[in-house]
């Protein structure tokens, strides 16, 4: 039997900058007291998340509640305008308004409702958007999963054959305690090489591209902080030179779009060891001066990573403590 609800409609406001489990907590507990739940999060172009994807977060994180998006063109401390305008949005005065702020009882007040205070002092969930925008390491026990990835940290390892991409890719999310992403690529043409199918085509490049990117926004999600991923579409650009033997724009065009943090090009100094699937030795050392000349025109950070698996290990973690750093 479901317990009786202490109002019809209740109302949840904010910018959410971003969504973090205080506002679940909030949320959740405007739920269990109320029919029906709307959650009006406020947005404005210039701010530092988009407003449709922090509604987006929100309808993810508390699917039960009905969120709604609204163009934030009003001044934050006009509890008038905002009480006016919330009963136009809604078509009705809500029942209850919950929230963990000192403007709630005059926002109340002016719509003739229920005020209802949760966790003002931030006992429960010691948690403020400010507070995780501003160090969101600091906070990550604090934000879900959707959220997690954006603010997660990427590192892409990128190299030639055999130059021990995977291999440092495994030791530093080992090293790092998160998840890393594997090679989509190279389970494609392990497939494409069973298959007998030695045509390749700009589209199926474009594809790997996209499968490896998604691949990567899923693997986010459950990242401590840092995401390891063993190559990108960035990569992909010149795994289709390599093959075609011409770029590809429209693959260049999607790889510019994809979020890096730091590139670790791995060198080519190590023997070359066959695997049964690479045929690439003969010009290992030219893809590794491809990637040198591409990674030195664009603006992402990176570094060449040389030496013993343990010395390549070392100069990453340094690199990426670096990156770390306020």
């Amino acid at each position: 039997m479901n317990r009786p609800t202490d109002f019809g409609l209740g109302v949840v406001i904010g910018k959410f900058l971003p969504p973090h489990r205080g506002h679940r907590f909030l949320i959740e507990t405007a739920l269990t007291r109320c029919e029906r739940v709307v959650v009006i999060v406020c947005g404005k172009p210039e701010d530092p998340i988009p407003p449709k994807l922090r509604a987006e977060w929100l309808r993810e994180m508390v699917p039960s509640a009905e969120v709604r998006l609204i163009d934030d063109r009003y001044d934050e401390n006009d509890s008038r305008v905002w009480a006016e305008n919330t009963i136009g949005w809604l078509g009705r005065t809500p029942d209850a308004v919950f929230t963990s702020e000192s403007y709630g009882e005059a926002y109340a007040g002016h719509m003739g409702c229920i005020h209802v205070s949760v966790d003002p002092t931030r006992v429960a969930i010691p948690c403020s958007g400010t507070a995780v925008r501003s160090d969101p390491f600091a906070m990550w026990d604090f934000i879900d999963p959707p959220v997690r990835a954006w603010f997660a940290k990427r590192v892409v390892v990128v190299g030639a054959e055999s130059t021990g991409t995977t291999t440092l890719a495994r030791d530093l999310a080992w090293a790092l305690r998160t998840v890393w992403v594997p090679e989509y690529g190279r389970d494609y043409s392990e497939q494409k090489q069973a298959a007998g199918d030695e045509i390749w085509s700009s589209q199926e490049f474009l594809e790997i591209a996209h499968e490896q990117t998604r691949m990567e926004d899923q693997a986010a999600r459950q990242a401590n902080r840092i995401l390891i991923c063993d190559t990108n579409a960035f990569a992909t650009c010149l795994w289709h030179r390599r093959y075609m033997g011409f770029d590809h724009e429209p693959l260049e065009n999607f790889a510019k779009g994809c979020h890096v943090d730091l590139y670790l090009l791995t060198g080519n100094e190590i023997p070359f060891v066959q695997d049964g699937l690479r045929d690439g030795e003969h010009i290992r050392h030219e893809m590794h001066q491809w990637f040198e000349t591409a990674l030195a025109q664009q603006n992402v950070p990176w570094i060449c990573i040389r030496g013993t698996v343990m010395e390549r290990l070392n100069s990453a973690m340094k690199a990426i403590n670096e990156l770390l750093r306020p």
